[in-house]
């Protein structure tokens, strides 16, 4: 079956606008951080503009609010928010988790100059935090869909995800998308969702994670509340769950620094572009550790650098149906 683009009416957000400045742990840069976050930039919901400002349809709230992100200086960021003023102070909340504007990485940077073939790279990213998903279900089915695909085929995939059931906005002239929710998914029909190019597999996944998030068998503050180890076990009880998939997960969704997805293909290819001779990555890894996860960023990022996509303006993120 192929695919028929499905967009919602778009929204133009003009309820109540409101302006925040926000205090940034130092060095701090906005622009690698958005690039780790949205991973290329063909992301729909994560859109960086030609004049460096980020822009995001932020869920997690009762109704959805529109930031805009830009970094004035090295240690603040400006925060524009518009949508109903009652959500505006979780918005900002959120915000300031997605973009790890308050995580401490001063041992990985110790750590890092360490390393011999890591050392120049952690030197031309320094700046970079940790971002984090709006929601353990966004993050969930990130790492659902990127499993055992490259990272264009995913990003197609998930692009026609988000266009099929997300809700299009248009902010300082920019068209962007929300993530679509928990309860959108599983009132979709299974056709649709097969026809953005989810497997039946993966798509069973997606519906078995849906449900434990909608009926609270898995729930983001449980987890928040758990050891590292013990929040893996927990999402591997759901059938289509494994051990890169969990750690994924907990990386981007709950922002732990003290797990690796091992046994990613694109690490061993991004390792290729850092280091021109073989690398001992458990041993680089025990030398980050508790904060090993933030290698998982700075091998994206030299992939980035490598492709010429690092902190790239977003492309048209209009849907073409191509």
């Amino acid at each position: 079956m192929a695919l028929t683009p499905v967009e919602s009416p778009v929204v133009r957000t003009t309820v109540a606008r409101s302006q925040h400045e926000c205090s940034v742990v130092t060095p701090y840069r906005l622009d690698l951080t958005v690039s780790v976050l949205r991973r290329l930039p063909s992301n729909l919901t994560d859109v960086f503009t030609p004049g460096r400002v980020y822009l995001r349809a932020i869920c997690g709230v009762k109704s959805v609010v529109v930031a805009r992100v830009a970094q004035t200086d090295p240690g603040t960021l400006v925060i524009s928010l518009e949508g109903e003023e009652g959500e505006h102070s979780r918005a900002l909340w959120i915000v300031r988790r997605v973009l790890g504007v308050d995580r401490d990485l001063a041992h990985f940077d110790r750590s890092a100059a360490r390393i011999t073939w890591l050392k120049s790279l952690a030197k031309r990213m320094r700046g970079v935090r940790p971002p984090r998903y709006p929601t353990l279900w966004e993050a969930c089915v990130n790492a659902v869909v990127f499993q055992q695909l490259s990272l264009v085929a995913a990003t197609v995939i998930l692009r026609r995800l988000i266009v099929a059931l997300g809700q299009a906005f248009v902010s300082a002239g920019f068209r962007h998308y929300s993530f679509p929710g928990v309860t959108t998914f599983l009132a979709a029909d299974d056709d649709l969702l097969r026809a953005t190019g989810l497997s039946a597999r993966k798509l069973r996944t997606l519906r078995r994670v849906g449900e434990a998030l909608a009926t609270g068998m898995l729930d983001e503050t449980v987890l928040e509340q758990q050891t590292s180890r013990d929040a893996t076990a927990i999402l591997r009880e759901i059938k289509g769950i494994g051990p890169w998939t969990a750690a994924l997960i907990l990386l981007r969704g709950l922002g732990r620094l003290d797990v690796f997805p091992m046994n990613d293909t694109s690490v061993t290819h991004n390792l290729g572009l850092v280091s021109r001779s073989a690398v001992d990555l458990e041993s680089a890894l025990r030398t980050l550790s508790p904060q090993q996860g933030m290698l998982y960023y700075h091998l994206l990022l030299a992939r980035l650098e490598a492709q010429r996509d690092l902190y790239r303006p977003s492309v048209n993120v209009s849907w073409t149906g191509q």
